[in-house]
């Protein structure tokens, strides 16, 4: 006879998800490896499905454990809460690292024991020939386009507190259309850049900085658009939506990442633009 749970706690039930991950994750690096030796990119193919395929089906079981299992209870969702914020803190270490980057070259471009470092900048900031973008125009434009989603997806986030089903779904819908743009105009503002990733400081911290801002968009676009297909089958609760509330926390924190990454790439680190 089953015996009956008398604690708030989930005990997750055994799951060959994390085995999948690991394994198609190996998989994928061996991939990228040899892509970067010459290999063809269809290598990181497999490897690459496999970890779609198990981000796809381990989320749906955690969303069933928490829809249909009565899994996550009061004391569970305080834990997933304290989960979600030790990942943003992570992730705002990730960016430091890229801010740290660039502004030890920003700040110290004839930096004596840098003698490479003076060879590429021309000891100033930005380098010698190095044309950037005005930051009130596109880079302006993306910072309303992001600020207003920021707006709406908390729109989204109040409906749905007070039971407003149909302002969850147009202020999702919203944010969503927002990001797209967003993810638009940056790669727009990409293909028209007068500098390149690589054989510059200049261009590898702005790309890797405001690269890996873009990806993290992109991510918490399909995060909002997951938040929106389960708002049509009927899925959270005002007393029960942390699936919703994670996606709305990593949507600010993508807002204030890009707000640090305008005022100090952008605007201080502009120089004189190029007209454009």
């Amino acid at each position: 006879m089953a015996q009956a749970q008398n604690h708030d706690y989930h005990l997750v039930d055994p799951s060959p998800w994390p085995f999948v991950g690991s394994v198609s994750a190996f998989v994928l690096a061996i991939g990228a490896i040899a892509t970067m030796h010459g290999a063809t990119a269809l290598w990181m193919i497999p490897g690459a499905l496999g970890v779609v395929y198990t981000m796809i089906v381990w989320w749906r079981d955690v969303v069933n454990e928490a829809e249909y299992g009565g899994h996550h209870t009061k004391v569970v969702q305080i834990h997933l809460r304290y989960g979600m914020i030790l990942f943003i803190a992570s992730e705002v270490m990730f960016f430091v690292a890229w801010f740290w980057a660039y502004f030890d070259a920003a700040l110290y471009p004839d930096e004596a024991i840098q003698v490479m470092r003076v060879e590429h900048t021309g000891g100033q900031w930005p380098p010698e020939g190095i044309e950037t973008f005005d930051p009130w125009h596109l880079p302006l434009v993306n910072t309303l386009i992001l600020l207003t989603s920021g707006t709406t997806v908390t729109w989204a986030h109040h409906a749905l507190l007070h039971g407003d089903r149909n302002g969850l779904k147009w202020g999702l819908i919203c944010t969503i259309a927002l990001g797209a743009l967003f993810t638009t105009i940056q790669a727009y503002e990409y293909a028209i850049a007068y500098f390149d990733f690589s054989g510059s400081i200049y261009g590898a911290t702005f790309f890797m900085a405001t690269g890996f801002h873009g990806a993290h968009v992109i991510i918490g676009t399909i995060f909002l658009i997951v938040c929106l297909i389960r708002t049509y089958a009927g899925h959270f609760k005002p007393d029960h939506h942390f699936g919703f509330e994670a996606a709305a926390w990593y949507w600010h924190f993508v807002d204030v990442v890009w707000l640090f990454l305008f005022a100090c790439i952008y605007v201080w680190g502009a120089g004189t633009p190029a007209a454009h």
